[in-house]
Order: structure tokens, then C-alpha cells, then sequence
């Protein structure tokens, strides 16, 4: 007699056995009385129209999770549908004359349903079911909505591909040129446009490291050399398989952000965005842990990343770049009156389609337009100032905290409504100041006085001028906001203007704000709820954290690529580089955006100071610390007698351009930083690294 250990082990293997299926052809005669159609049984299984035909002709069987979910849903339909004793179970189940035919006519394509459309139950009642196939909405064909598949997917080695909405794609490319056609012909990847002078998004397929090596990609780039140049050889198998199949690469080559495309036929763009995540294509520092999440949560995060701002297409930098340029397309489509054709001609508002020279004081030192150039620089950054200790009076110092508070995207608020030049710059010598032209201008403005215990407004050193320099004009605007007769000596000024920017900043405005909300932080929160949700935000979502993350990076990142400095050891001073042939490379427009935002600190230091008494300790980009006489902002925040937020003060908040806390410290930690010259901006979070700016 065999022991009960032993039947409780054998049952135990019995059950761990994979789901045993009816017959293929059992598994067609179960949809077909249930009145389910392949199309739908798809949506349901979250897999292609072509797999459940596969699984129904016994070319391939469905594995874990669908194995289960599919055990599940034909045993249901078993119980309900038994198969009539007329039938042998191996016999051919009849397809639909008319479905049959338009199988034969159209390609099979995929179709993808949301985690939220269920499969049909069995019913309960005793009424005879239906054998009417239920009613469902066409079919998705590509040629008609190329993009119903969402924007990008997460390839992973088992040929899973992972989009947005929890779709999940079966991919059976084994090589990149196989990757790029099922990309383009049968995927359903893309986005529309977002303008409608602008082009469509090309489709994104982000390769985990298994995927990679199913490819035949080495899954580290090996070599020094390699992992300098991020990029394959020439001679690599991989790419030669590209270049057989009369595929191109861009001059960047095939690196982490891999384009690959052919020359446009008739208008239509044929490109593949590839993003290879053991390559370091998501920059920790943008993306923070995003390479560890698994496939189906990665296309979520980045699903809504693309959805909220744009479909990636390299660094978060790089994203934020090119959002100018959808959002501002360069041309669009102009009748010629004297042919009655249409053809490309310039889009008002935007940058146009060549680049612009800077002024020589505009331009970095290295740029050929500053060689010989000995009239001084434009200095427009971010704040970097510590106060002197000398200055703090007792009361400061018995003050038991130091509060650090951030201004939330401050570039992006300086970017609302912000009227630059479009066009090149234009000399002029002793001009009248206007602050509607954007420019820069040569002026002294070392003769204001004004209070040590704030940082002067017109360095980013804090430092009062020493003499004649040049400013961007919201510098010198705020010069004559504070009392001086200012008298430009020269200037270099832009006829030519719009608000460029406003379409970035209100589509990275409105990421944001509804990133924050997905963490818990609305803005209909007071300023007591908004502090407790912000203690918790992190915690809330991580996926969303790194949205959040990538949408901050996008916005330094953008500007900052506005005056892209050249790379490389070769480079020699003079010398152009790639990113001046972009027209988006506006240094004149990065000193905009920072010396609004500059002044805009600067404004609200001032009008605490005026209202309160109190000055900052420090003060670094966009961050900027007080002595408190309690651990929250709300101990020292200067509020009307009605509770509201002092006007033109700091207020918090979750939205562009409102504060929220940076980090808290004991006042005696900050004194000892400020003695040793040290900026207690700097490290109020309780890290040593610089605070990213922008944010």
C-alpha cells in the first residue's frame, strides 16, 4: 500500500503539471458557441489576432499567464457548450464564410485590448445562448489608425513586446532588420503629431538586456574604446545585417538610442527609435531605477511620459529639444499663388529651418564669433550665493532651524509668456532701454545700492557689479523695476520676436502638475495638506516618481541644450560644432529663460524681506534657505491677516513657479557651512551633490 507522504508527492507533480488544453480544433468550436470572436478573444488575452488563429490551428501554444487565464476561460465554456455527440472532437470546425473572406483579403493584425475589457462569462440562466457573433467595433487596421498600439514598447527576450495600457505584443523578430519591419508593418507603434505642421512620432522599441542578446547585440558594449564612443563597430554583424538590408543609421551610429531608417517615400517616414536599456539608454539621474523595473511596468512609465510629453528620442535633454521643435514645427504647407501648388514655406512663431549666429557677447568663448571678440560676455546663470556670516545677527543664530525651499520647475515658470528674438541679432550703439525687445545690452549698473543681506540681482555670484557688462533684457528690466535710470552704451538687439516657448512650457506645465496629482499632491490642497503630501509623495508610486523625475530633467536638460557646448578631446577653440547647424541652438534664449528666473527669485527674497525682516542664508539656483524658528515653512512664511500667502512672496504648492521644502537642518549646522564658505543651499537636503537646477 503506498504511504500517504508518497499520494500527497504524486498529487503535488500532478499539479504542477501545465495546464492541460482541449484539441485545437475543440478550442475553435468553444468560441464559436460561445458567439466569441477571434478579434475579441484577443483584446481579451492581450495578445495578436494571429497568435489566437495559431492557437487554434495547433501552429503554437499560449504560455504563462495567458496558459492559465485560457485553461480557465474553455473550461467555462465547456460546462456551458458540451460538445455534441455528432461531432468528433478532431473534426474541423466550420469558419464563417464571410470572416473567412476578409481573413484571406486583409493581413493579420494586432489587437490589443486594455486590461479592462473582461472575457465574456458563461451565463447563469437556463435561456439558450445566442449564436449570434456579439456585436464589436471594427477591427484596428493599421492603414486607416497606424498608432492603436500606443506609442512605444518594452521588447523583452521572450519576444514579449509591452505597450501601453498593459498590452502586451507578441514580437517574433530574432534580428534588428526583422525588429524594424515588424515595427513598422505590423506593431501598430507611433504617435500622431503634435502640431499639425509637425511630423509624427516615430515608433520606440526600448530592448531589455535579453532582448538585446536575442538580437544578436552584445548585452555590455565590450572595449574601452566601445563604451567610450557608445556605439558599435562598423564591422559588427548587426550592423552589417542593417546595412544589407538597405537600412541607414544616423551619424551617431548604432549606440544606446539607435535611429534606423530609410529615405521618406511620398511623405511617409520610415523610422524605428531603438532604446537599449543595458547600454545606459536611461540615464539614472533622469530615470531614477527605471532600468530595474520589469518590462510591463517600464512601458507604463515611459507610456506616460510619452503620452504627457513626448515620445523619448534619446537623453531627457534631447526630449525636451526636440518638444520645442513639435510643438514649434520649423515649416508648413503654403499655396504658391503663381503655380497653385503647395510647397514648404516658414511657420510664424517658430525658429525657422536655419541657424542663427549669437551675438559675439551671446556666444560661449570657444564659438567662432567670440574669436578676438575682447568686449565682454554675457553672465546670465543660476544664483550661487552664500551670505556673508558677518551679517547675521543674534537673533538668526538662536534661531533653532535652517529651511531649504525649492522652487518647483523655476525655468519652466520663467519660460510662461516669455517674448524672445526669432530672428538674428542686430547692433546698435547707445540705444534707448526698451523691455519689450529682447536682446542683450551693455550697461552699468554697479552704481544700485542695495542690501548686502540679499544677493545682488545682476550677478550670478551674487556680487555687486564692478562696472559696465552686459545683461539680457529682463536683467536690465528689473534694474529700472528697482529705480535706476539705466543708459545702455551698445546693444545687441532682436527685431523679430514671439513667445517661442509657450507651447513647452504649458505642455511640461500641465506633465507635471498632473504627474504630482497621480503622487497625491493636487492643487486644490492647502498649504498644511500640501507639506503632509509631500512627505509621502515618494512613497506613493514609484513609476510615477520617475516620471515626475524625467519630466524635471526634461525641462533643465531642454535649456541646457540651447547652448550645447562642443564635445570631444579634439575639439580646438573656433572650431564649429554639430549642435550650432541646429536652429534651436539659442544661447540668447537659455539667458532669457535664467535671468527671468533669477529675477523672479530675487523678487519674491525681496518682498519677504520687506514684509518680515528676513533675509536668506544662501541661495543656489533655485533654492533657497531661512533661518526658522520652527521646522516648517509655515513658521516663517509671511501670510496675509486673512490667512492667504503674502502677494509676490514665496508661496507652496504643487505647480510651476510655487515652493516646496527642500530640506531642513539645525541653524547651528548651516552657521558652521556659512563660516567655512560653504552654501547651506547647497547641502540642505542632506546630500553633497549640487542641487539640480531648474527644478
Amino acid at each position: 500500500m503506498p504511504t500517504e507522504e508518497e499520494l500527497f508527492s504524486a498529487v503535488d507533480a500532478l499539479l504542477e503539471e501545465e495546464p492541460q488544453l482541449p484539441t485545437p480544433a475543440e478550442r475553435a468550436r468553444l468560441r464559436e458557441a460561445a458567439g466569441i470572436t477571434q478579434a475579441r478573444l484577443a483584446k481579451a488575452m492581450k495578445t495578436t489576432l494571429q497568435t489566437v488563429k495559431n492557437w487554434e490551428n495547433g501552429r503554437s501554444e499560449p504560455r504563462e499567464p495567458r496558459l492559465s487565464a485560457y485553461q480557465r476561460l474553455l473550461e467555462g465554456w465547456a460546462t456551458k457548450f458540451p460538445k455534441p455527440a455528432a461531432v468528433p472532437e478532431s473534426a474541423p470546425s466550420a469558419p464563417d464564410a464571410n470572416t473567412n473572406a476578409v481573413e484571406k483579403a486583409a493581413p493579420a493584425l494586432p489587437v490589443i485590448a486594455p486590461a479592462s475589457v473582461p472575457v465574456a462569462a458563461p451565463e447563469t440562466g437556463t435561456r439558450p445562448p445566442s449564436r449570434r457573433p456579439a456585436r464589436l467595433r471594427a477591427v484596428p487596421n493599421i492603414a486607416a489608425s497606424p498608432y492603436q498600439h500606443g506609442p512605444l514598447a518594452v521588447l523583452d527576450g521572450d519576444g514579449s513586446a509591452y505597450g501601453v495600457d498593459g498590452i502586451v505584443l507578441e514580437c517574433p523578430a530574432t534580428t534588428i532588420p526583422q525588429l524594424v519591419d515588424w515595427t513598422l508593418k505590423e506593431s501598430g507603434i507611433g504617435a500622431a503629431r503634435l502640431h499639425r505642421n509637425g511630423k509624427e512620432s516615430d515608433p520606440l522599441i526600448v530592448l531589455t538586456a535579453s532582448a538585446a542578446v536575442r538580437l544578436g547585440l552584445p548585452e555590455r558594449l565590450d572595449g574601452h574604446e566601445a563604451r567610450r564612443s557608445l556605439r558599435l563597430p562598423e564591422d559588427h554583424p548587426v550592423v552589417r545585417q542593417v546595412t544589407k538590408a538597405k537600412w541607414k543609421l544616423t551619424q551617431r551610429g548604432f549606440g544606446p538610442w539607435a535611429r534606423i531608417y530609410r529615405p521618406a517615400k511620398s511623405g511617409q517616414r520610415q523610422c524605428v527609435q531603438l532604446a537599449i536599456l543595458p547600454w545606459d539608454a536611461l540615464d539614472s539621474r533622469a530615470w531614477p531605477d527605471a532600468d530595474q523595473l520589469p518590462p510591463s511596468e517600464l512601458a507604463r512609465v515611459l507610456g506616460v511620459y510619452a503620452q504627457r510629453v513626448i515620445t523619448p528620442r534619446g537623453s531627457t535633454a534631447v526630449s525636451g529639444l526636440e518638444l520645442m521643435t513639435a510643438l514649434r514645427p520649423p515649416t508648413r504647407a503654403m499655396k504658391n499663388e503663381a503655380t497653385s501648388e503647395w510647397v514648404s514655406g516658414y511657420n510664424p512663431g517658430s525658429l525657422g529651418t536655419d541657424p542663427v549666429d549669437p551675438a559675439p557677447p551671446e556666444a560661449p568663448t570657444e564659438h567662432p564669433v567670440a574669436q578676438g571678440w575682447t568686449g565682454g560676455f554675457l553672465d546670465e546663470e543660476a544664483y550661487q550665493w552664500v551670505r556673508n556670516p558677518q551679517l547675521l545677527s543674534d537673533e538668526e543664530c538662536l534661531r533653532p532651524f535652517a529651511i531649504g525651499l525649492d522652487i518647483n520647475t523655476a525655468f519652466l515658470a520663467a519660460a510662461a509668456r516669455l517674448v524672445v528674438g526669432l530672428s538674428g541679432p542686430e547692433y546698435v550703439q547707445r540705444p534707448v532701454f526698451d523691455k519689450k525687445i529682447p536682446g542683450s545690452w551693455y550697461v552699468d549698473l554697479s552704481g544700485i545700492e542695495l542690501d548686502q543681506r540679499l544677493p545682488s540681482p545682476f550677478t550670478p555670484s551674487g556680487l555687486r557689479p564692478e562696472g559696465p557688462a552686459w545683461y539680457q533684457t529682463h536683467t536690465v528690466a528689473y534694474a529700472v523695476e528697482l529705480g535706476c535710470n539705466v543708459q545702455p552704451i551698445e546693444a545687441f538687439l532682436r527685431r523679430e520676436t514671439g513667445a517661442y516657448l509657450d507651447p513647452w512650457h504649458d505642455r511640461l506645465k500641465d506633465a507635471y502638475v498632473d504627474t504630482m496629482a497621480d503622487l497625491g499632491v493636487s492643487k486644490d490642497l492647502d498649504d498644511h495638506q500640501f507639506l503632509a503630501a509631500m512627505e509621502q509623495h515618494k512613497q506613493t508610486d514609484s513609476g510615477m516618481v520617475a516620471v515626475l523625475a524625467a519630466i524635471k530633467a526634461t525641462i533643465k536638460g531642454g535649456v541646457g541644450k540651447l547652448r550645447e557646448r562642443p564635445q570631444g578631446r579634439h575639439y580646438r577653440d573656433g572650431e564649429r560644432w554639430p549642435a550650432l547647424e541646429r536652429p534651436t541652438w539659442r544661447p540668447d534664449i537659455r539667458a532669457a529663460v535664467i535671468s527671468k528666473a533669477r529675477v523672479n527669485m530675487h523678487r519674491k527674497m525681496a518682498n519677504v524681506a520687506k514684509a518680515t525682516g528676513q533675509y536668506p542664508l544662501g541661495v543656489l539656483s533655485d533654492c533657497v534657505v531661512y533661518a526658522s524658528a520652527g521646522p516648517s515653512p509655515l513658521d516663517f512664511l509671511p501670510y496675509t491677516t486673512s490667512g492667504k500667502p503674502l502677494p509676490g512672496s514665496f508661496r507652496l504648492g504643487p505647480t510651476p513657479g510655487l515652493a516646496k521644502v527642500e530640506g531642513v537642518q539645525e541653524m547651528a549646522w548651516a552657521v558652521d557651512l556659512m563660516e567655512k564658505g560653504l552654501n547651506p543651499a547647497r547641502h540642505i537636503k542632506g546630500r553633497d551633490a549640487v542641487l539640480d537646477e531648474g527644478e
